[in-house]
């Protein structure tokens, strides 16, 4: 009887959104999963918690990860291939997390990008310092008709002494998307309350779980269940853009 309680106390905890736009699922190409049948573990604990679509997100950075269209759609055919085995009720569709680097540049001039619905294109900077010239760089997706989305901008620290800049970056056309784990404080109380500014501030237009591995679903499911939480979707829920605008 207990087990059975508990079991649906855990069941009932679901997320407040349905598309989920930034993870590390595809097997073998980055630092997520390593094979099919751990991508499609992580499937299955976002459907527990609603989910509906997944948009895999690897990275595509220079000289780590230079990931191209064809060997993004074949890990991902794999993934597809183990999801389907399980008859998982979840879409799964992919796109990348891109660096803005030389590498990302030089694919972008070929035209090897795919970019989620509606053309918005999930980027991000270095963890040590802004990608040089990051204004024109943005600038010049939005000529080409991207629509960028800055990947977690709260772990960027070295915009904390400037939080100003945040405010210049999305006034000028980059959309936001903020990690469910920097809210849950899985990367620490500095970052956490950097996304909660975000959200206060009203700069949050997209939520991804980044999630890579089994740790962060744990991480991610205990946060479901906490009080944070639920103060966290009340400011967040019907302003973000996951299930209307991808």
């Amino acid at each position: 009887m207990f087990n059975f309680l508990f079991h649906n106390k855990k069941t009932q905890r679901k997320l407040f959104f349905q598309t989920e736009m930034h993870c590390h699922l595809v097997p073998g190409i980055d630092d997520g999963q390593t094979t099919p049948a751990g991508g499609a573990d992580l499937v299955e604990r976002e459907a527990q918690w609603g989910i509906q679509r997944i948009f895999c997100t690897p990275h595509i950075t220079q000289d780590t990860f230079e990931n191209t269209p064809k060997v993004i759609a074949d890990a991902f055919s794999l993934l597809q291939q183990e999801v389907s085995a399980r008859n998982l009720e979840v879409k799964l569709d992919y796109s990348a997390e891109h660096r803005l680097d030389a590498f990302f540049l030089a694919e972008l001039e070929k035209g090897s990008i795919r970019p989620l619905p509606n053309n918005f294109l999930l980027v991000e900077n270095p963890f040590v310092q802004e990608a040089w010239d990051l204004d024109n760089r943005l600038f010049n997706l939005n000529v080409k008709g991207y629509r960028p989305v800055l990947a977690h901008p709260e772990r960027y620290t070295y915009y904390f002494p400037h939080p100003e800049r945040y405010e210049q970056i999305h006034a000028a056309g980059t959309l936001f998307q903020v990690n469910l784990l920097s809210l849950a404080g899985y990367y620490g109380k500095e970052i956490k309350r950097m996304a909660e500014i975000l959200v206060e501030k009203n700069l949050v237009d997209f939520i991804g779980t980044d999630m890579h591995n089994a740790s962060h679903a744990d991480a991610i499911e205990k946060y479901i269940g906490s009080r944070d939480y639920k103060v966290h979707m009340r400011k967040l829920d019907g302003r973000i853009l996951n299930d209307s605008a991808i």
